[in-house]
């Protein structure tokens, strides 16, 4: 713990010289800061006129406008530090170059689709043709309402491996969830199965040791850690590794909102129950996941020519147990999927759209698509926890709650404790379960996993958790969602900062 702890000190300290080195260069210069105030703040509007140029979601950008305008220097900097492409990464280069050259691997079949309404067929042409990933049908979806109920099932499956186990995490955390996998990994790996492991560095900075990929290569599991945090070069912390995956012998995967600490077993958790869920899915979709696994493997090690060798070919099944797209999103391209996702399901909802998510942090098409839903009619409801394990990040998302209910949308905080679920059902057909939160950092920033379910069984499964869940819920009233007067001032500057939570 010291050593993590030791180590993401010494990255902070790198930033705040490479910030202390360019506010002593500018007072170096005071004898001329008159000019030197000038350039930066023409260098400050052409970064502007850059990000309004390239603005997918202009709403999202307004902060870093605000900052950039009010503050020439400091807001250049940081936005150069934080905010800048994957152009400037050795390793979200690697990763845009393998996720162009992983496109072969996937092709939809047409004739799925046809079946579909207008709306429907829409949605899911989008996910193929934006987002690269087909819908398939003949898939075994199970979902599971607690982190509780999926890992020993995750347990079983993972004894059964008998060619490879590919796990990806945005937290591992050693505790008794972690130990019950790793002893798994280790036997199959010393059996002479293909393990291997990823998890985000910055997720684990203060989890896992430094060495930790090495102590798993002692035991047989490859491993390392997505976009590692060093003090000076390549620091892109912005752009984090936030999926959860595990796929056997590319039968069968889990995923979800779980990642691999005790807390989402509810061993320990911190914030009162906490309230997340997994998803299992035997079928023809296992083989998104296995390409998205092997896409950013291969981006850190390269070492797998053809990734047909790890597909299973599942035998034909009818198109009638529904449809599943297992998608990815990402931050290297000009596609926002995740949110797009969310929002065709709001714009086509009929009847009800009911949603979890940890944190309450979006744009104003999010926020708009929300409202329009509720004025046609449709129920419109949002749990978030009633515990938050962020104060200042819940802070935000109760800045958005009095105009979401003076918009007809119904705010419900999960009163056990925290929700870290994120979850979309509509009208008993359409479910979205993922990694992909409300919140800028899911939506525009990390690597997203997510599975868009059209007419599958477990959708119904879906509901009911959300059914049960609301009814333990606190429904915010809008008294209790109007700020006073200080507090919505400081609700207004916390959102400046929103991008950055």
């Amino acid at each position: 713990m010291w050593m993590a702890l030791k180590r993401g000190i010494v990255v902070a300290i790198g930033l705040i010289l490479q910030i202390l080195f360019s506010v002593s260069v500018f007072m170096f210069f005071r004898e001329q800061a008159a000019w030197i105030e000038t350039v930066c703040r023409i260098v400050g509007v052409l970064i502007v006129l850059g990000i309004l140029k390239g603005s997918k979601r202009l709403s999202a950008d307004v902060p870093w406008i605000i900052l950039i305008l009010a503050v020439p220097v400091f807001g250049a900097l940081l936005y150069l530090f934080l905010g800048r492409s994957y152009r400037n990464s050795d390793t979200l280069k690697r990763i845009h170059a393998t996720t162009e050259a992983s496109s072969k691997y996937f092709k939809q079949d047409e004739a799925l689709l046809a079946p579909l309404d207008a709306n429907r067929r829409g949605q899911v042409k989008y996910i193929t043709s934006k987002g690269g990933f087909p819908a398939t049908t003949g898939n075994d979806v199970k979902y599971y309402p607690l982190g509780d109920d999926v890992y020993p099932v995750m347990l079983e499956e993972l004894e059964k491996a008998e060619s490879f186990i590919f796990m990806e995490y945005f937290i591992i955390q050693p505790g008794t969830m972690w130990q019950g996998i790793l002893d798994i990994l280790e036997r199959k790996a010393n059996a002479g199965l293909d393990v291997r492991v990823i998890y985000d560095d910055l997720g684990c900075l203060s989890l896992l040791p430094p060495d930790y990929p090495a102590q798993l290569e002692a035991k047989g599991i490859k491993c390392y850690a997505f976009n590692k945090l060093l003090p000076v070069r390549g620091v892109i912390m912005n752009n984090r590794d936030h999926r959860k995956m595990t796929i056997i012998d590319g039968k069968t995967v889990f995923s979800g909102g779980i990642n691999l600490a005790d807390e989402y077993i509810n061993v320990n958790s911190p914030y009162g129950h906490w309230k997340d869920n997994g998803i299992m899915i035997k079928g023809p979709a296992v083989w998104n996941y296995t390409v998205m696994f092997l896409t950013m493997w291969n981006a850190e090690r390269p070492q797998d020519p053809d990734y047909t060798v790890y597909r299973h070919d599942f035998p034909e099944c009818p198109a009638a147990n529904g449809l599943v797209s297992a998608y990815g999103d990402s931050p290297l391209d000009d596609e926002i999927v995740g949110e797009n996702v969310y929002i065709n399901i709001l714009n086509q909802a009929r009847d009800y759209v009911w949603i979890y998510t940890p944190y309450l942090i979006i744009d104003s098409e999010m926020i708009n698509a929300s409202i329009l839903a509720a004025s046609r009619g449709v129920d419109v409801r949002i749990v978030v926890p009633g515990v938050p394990d962020k104060k200042l990040v819940y802070g935000v998302t109760k800045s958005y709650f009095e105009s979401l209910i003076r918009g007809g949308v119904s705010i419900y905080t999960y009163t056990p404790g925290f929700i870290h679920s994120k979850v979309f059902v509509c009208d008993d057909e359409i479910a979205t379960v993922g990694t992909i939160n409300m919140d800028y950092r899911s939506l525009y920033l990390h690597f997203e996993c997510g599975n868009y379910l059209y007419k599958v069984d477990a959708i119904a499964d879906v509901k009911s958790d959300l059914d049960a869940a609301i009814a333990l819920s606190h429904r915010v009233t809008l008294e209790e969602a109007t700020p006073r007067p200080l507090q919505g001032i400081w609700q207004s500057l916390l959102r400046l900062f929103a991008p950055l939570m």
